[in-house]
């Protein structure tokens, strides 16, 4: 009897070794494809990149390029940053504090003051506001310290910007509504922004070397401010892949994260959208690239006009980041639709 259970452990141990194995093969992927495609437009993309892909629980894809150019670089990534201020106002939402349709005004008294009373959280979280944007289009979305707090900048907008048309009746691009739903949570939580994205976001996952201060590091933006590395963005990438999850805490909860991921007043006729998400549905800080037919994102991006494009494929189970030197070009989109396909086509994607 004894030599048949040795017999037996010796078959599964070697039938696990060789199951270990096989995994450890499989999850090998080939990115010579994406090797290739990162070095022939590295002219175009300002000469210094990161590129990180995530799978299968960890980086299986690190490229950098460029003197002094690493994945714990930190650059602006200006819009990108929306994303996360989106995942900030959800951790709210989750614990009860605030909801999607809480008036601006309960919590920003001036902007009821002048008409801006009708103004929610929903509407500020997806561009649909109604207020007046920054004449000129994507040349004024650009981080300037014209405010030294979000308080003072509520001030401008309740007195200064016009009310274009009422809510939710139209999607202009602009870098209001997420300044105002930045302001609605200091508000709530009694706490500066930079104080609670770092305790509900970038402190549980890690992101050290992230921050929402302007250039200047003098003022707060959460609209077009952040700063980031590549390192930290793509753990940021990966707790909304794996559905609110970081290194086994719930940081948002499923809920958040699938609302976050949904398409959000598809019937809306789009005044102004930035260039390279033209067609596109947005969520919540970022566009739907992909959707299923129930209006679920299935591939999720947040570009910037400095040329960060991070995105997450849930249907072929993976995260990444482009990276680069802040720079603006009107290659972007076309540089970016080769990166996801050499990435896909490493990945095995069907």
């Amino acid at each position: 009897m004894s030599y048949k259970i040795t017999q037996s452990c010796l078959y599964f141990s070697m039938l696990t070794i060789f199951m270990l194995i096989f995994q450890s093969a499989k999850a090998q992927y080939d990115f010579t494809v994406v090797d290739d495609m990162l070095q022939k437009n590295q002219k175009a993309l300002g000469g210094r990149i990161v590129a990180l892909v995530y799978k299968d629980d960890k980086i299986v894809y690190r490229k950098e390029i460029g003197e002094d150019f690493t994945g714990k670089t930190q650059v602006p990534i200006g819009a990108s940053g929306q994303w996360i201020t989106a995942a900030l106002a959800m951790t709210y939402i989750d614990e009860g504090k605030i909801t999607l349709e809480t008036k601006a005004s309960t919590l920003i008294p001036i902007l009821g003051k002048y008409m801006k009373a009708y103004i929610n959280l929903k509407h500020c979280l997806t561009h649909t506001d109604g207020l007046e944007g920054d004449k000129g289009g994507l040349a004024k979305l650009v981080p300037k310290a014209k405010f030294e707090s979000l308080e003072e900048e509520m001030n401008h907008f309740a007195t200064k910007r016009e009310i274009v048309t009422n809510p939710p009746t139209e999607f202009f691009y602009t870098n209001v509504g997420m300044n105002i739903a930045g302001r609605m949570l200091e508000v709530v939580s009694k706490k500066t922004f930079d104080r609670i994205v770092m305790e509900k976001i970038l402190r549980p996952l890690k992101m050290r070397n992230t921050t929402f201060y302007n250039y200047d590091n003098m003022s707060i933006n959460p609209s077009i401010g952040a700063q980031s590395s590549a390192n930290d963005y793509i753990n940021f990438l990966a707790m909304i892949l794996n559905n609110g999850v970081f290194e086994g805490k719930q940081v948002i909860s499923e809920k958040s994260v699938a609302e976050m991921c949904r398409a959000q007043f598809t019937e809306l006729p789009v005044k102004f959208t930035p260039k390279g998400t033209e067609g596109l549905h947005y969520g919540f800080g970022a566009w739907l690239l992909e959707e299923d037919g129930s209006g679920n994102g299935t591939v999720l991006i947040s570009p910037s006009l400095s040329g960060t494009w991070p995105y997450i494929d849930k249907k072929n189970k993976y995260a990444a980041i482009l990276l680069v030197k802040p720079q603006s070009g009107d290659e972007g989109k076309e540089i970016f639709t080769q990166f996801k396909s050499a990435v896909d086509e490493a990945v095995g994607a069907r």
